[in-house]
């Protein structure tokens, strides 16, 4: 047990101590008053740190910054650089693209060797491009209401999909209730989404049951949240229920692209109905997409064929650009491959063995959890098996002291709950330095 006193007093002294380590991003900070909070995206104020790093530049899994800092990154860019920081086939093709144009609003020849690969590494045959996942997830919810005539989806309680308003349910001592911290939310989400607990068969059987889901939208396993895994056979069962109900699967493989090749259910099973990708698909270009199979791509066919002319509420303009297309390409083609995964699940079971070294030595009750290349450590001694005991498990205060300790030894967790991805340039030294820097803020907590 770590004593709340023990916290406040670490979590002080290192504010201190990054605040005289980084005085040009306290600078760029207060001179930033043409961006709302001083960044030019809100998120970016929710890191632990006083004000948030600015960044100069980063390459493989190294990040510096303007104050000359150089950061052993484990963050990322919360997944999208999960392959490392500008491979070089990407930023060679990035560079071939913007002397060729970057947007046409037409198809190219690119594209369409891009959409054999996504059938290879996924195993489903048919695909569409979007710019983020949350506009891919937005799209399925619809091309699923659509096909089926069914009004709901469904998904599980503390799941995060993007900015996408259906999935913005969660479970209010036990009663779907819409999210309090939405803003500007106008319309009661209830209605058309429901909401259950992960790990759970009977509430699934009974949410299903009912005739009215149109698609279960779900991680395989839960990573927003902390990392929830999924109990032996559930998503088996999960499936076979779609299957029994005439119920689309739809997995956001986005986070659990860190799995395996191919994603967590090409590797693990059950095959879904559609899937969603985004993040690393493109190494950090904004760029996403969604596939689906044979039989599902028929039933859209046959619904795009029969609805009046007119927008379909579907797209942007900016959807499969042909820098996006690109991107993916030569991310596919020679930077996401099966030979990759190899360093990177070594790598993160070296982490996890290290971790989990230091917190027995210490003798706390905590436990680390992986999934394939990412790896999270939880303040509780059994892993939580749905979304309620994950968020209950959580310590704000003792998770932002350790993230910020790390921080000022050069070592960069996810600014949300400690996160910790190993991509295939991520070396043993950076592995074992944060296990060190790990280590020694444990060391720091119990003085």
């Amino acid at each position: 047990m770590i004593a709340d006193t023990a916290i406040a007093r670490v979590a002080a002294r290192e504010a201190e101590r990054f605040r005289a380590a980084n005085p040009h991003a306290f600078a760029q900070h207060a001179a930033a008053t043409g961006w709302f909070q001083s960044v030019p995206f809100h998120w970016m104020k929710d890191w632990p740190s006083p004000v948030p790093i600015v960044a100069a530049s980063a390459k493989d899994a190294v990040l510096t910054s303007i104050d000359g800092q150089r950061y052993d990154d484990f963050c990322l860019g919360d997944t999208a650089s999960l392959f490392g920081h500008s491979p070089p086939p990407l930023a060679a093709a990035l560079a071939r693209q913007a002397g060729e144009g970057l947007s046409y609003m037409l198809p190219t020849a690119r594209g369409n060797a891009l959409s054999q690969r996504l059938a290879a590494m996924f195993g489903l045959p048919q695909w569409q491009v979007t710019t983020t996942a949350s506009e891919a997830n937005r799209a399925v919810i619809r091309w699923c209401r659509g096909i089926s005539g069914r009004p709901k989806i469904l998904t599980f309680n503390g799941a995060y999909h993007g900015a996408v308003d259906d999935a913005f349910v969660d479970l209010t001592g036990g009663t779907p209730a819409m999210r309090a911290s939405l803003i500007g939310q106008v319309h009661d989400l209830t209605a058309t989404s429901t909401v259950i607990e992960f790990n759970d068969e009977a509430a699934l059987a009974a949410a299903l049951g009912r005739g009215d889901v149109a698609c279960v939208l779900a991680e395989p396993v839960m990573t927003n949240i902390g990392m929830v895994r999924d109990a032996p056979g559930f998503l088996t069962r999960l499936r076979a229920l779609c299957d029994a109900t005439g119920t689309l699967l739809v997995f956001d493989e986005t986070h659990c692209l860190s799995s395996g090749y191919g994603g967590h259910g090409r590797t693990h099973g059950p095959a879904p109905d559609l899937m969603v990708v985004g993040k690393s698909i493109g190494g950090g270009v904004p760029c996403a997409i969604y596939g689906f199979s044979a039989a599902v791509g028929a039933r859209m066919a046959a619904l795009n064929a029969a609805r009046p002319p007119g927008h379909s509420g579907i797209g942007t303009t900016l959807s499969a650009n042909a820098l996006a297309i690109t991107a993916m390409d030569a991310m596919l083609g020679e930077v996401i491959t099966p030979a990759a995964y190899g360093p990177m699940l070594r790598g993160a079971a070296r982490l996890v063995a290290g971790l989990e070294g230091e917190i027995a030595a210490a003798r706390l009750d905590w436990h680390v959890t992986q999934v394939g290349a990412r790896v999270e450590f939880l303040t509780c001694p059994i892993p939580p098996r749905n979304g309620t005991e994950a968020k209950a498990a959580m310590h704000p205060a003792l998770e932002a002291a350790i993230h910020i300790f790390l921080a000022n030894r050069g070592i960069l967790l996810a600014p949300f709950h400690n996160m910790m991805l190993v991509s295939p340039v991520t070396g043993d030294d950076q592995i074992d330095r944060l296990v060190g820097g790990f280590s020694d803020c444990i060391k720091a907590l119990k003085e």
